[in-house]
């Protein structure tokens, strides 16, 4: 398995792109209901190949992704070379850029001392969607770069 297995959840809400996944191998229902029974080792090997072209196709697709945490925001622009960065570290505990409030101090405040802001750049290895999971398994969340573009504006990016 290159990425990770779909959720239960994840599974439910793909039903019936399961189901035609199984349909493109020639794999009926009641086929299915055998194999998960008596082949269970295949079963899970089909879950891993499903979860891997949904991944594969979500990724393919991916342009942004965030990670936010209480003082900390992380925000990745991923093109076809390289992958840009802007972080913005806030020195002050008493706000949460994850709240409403929080965020709108880090708005008005940018150019505040406990504020810190900096980018970088680094090119895309060789698996571009490897490097995007890799974001997404430490927190990041896949987005449509508003964020990214709003403090782009506001500064200059390599």
């Amino acid at each position: 398995m290159k990425y990770a297995r779909l959720t239960k959840e994840q599974f439910d809400e793909l039903n019936q792109e399961f189901i035609n996944f199984l349909a493109s191998q020639s794999i009926t229902a009641d086929q299915w209901q055998d194999i998960k029974k008596n082949k269970p080792q295949v079963a899970e090997d089909e879950l891993d190949v499903f979860s891997d072209l949904v991944w594969e196709g979500v990724l393919n697709q991916a342009n942004y992704v965030e990670h936010l945490s209480k003082n900390q925001l992380f925000l990745f622009k991923i093109d076809e070379a390289k992958m840009s960065l802007i972080g913005i570290k806030v020195e002050n505990d008493a706000i949460d850029i994850r709240t409403k409030e929080g965020y709108r101090w880090l708005q008005d405040n940018l150019l505040n001392n406990d504020v810190t802001i900096y980018t970088s750049t680094k090119a895309i290895t060789e698996d571009r969607n490897k490097d995007i999971f890799v974001l997404i398994q430490q927190g990041g969340n896949i987005t449509k770069g508003e964020l990214y573009q709003y403090f782009e504006k506001m500064i200059e990016v390599e």
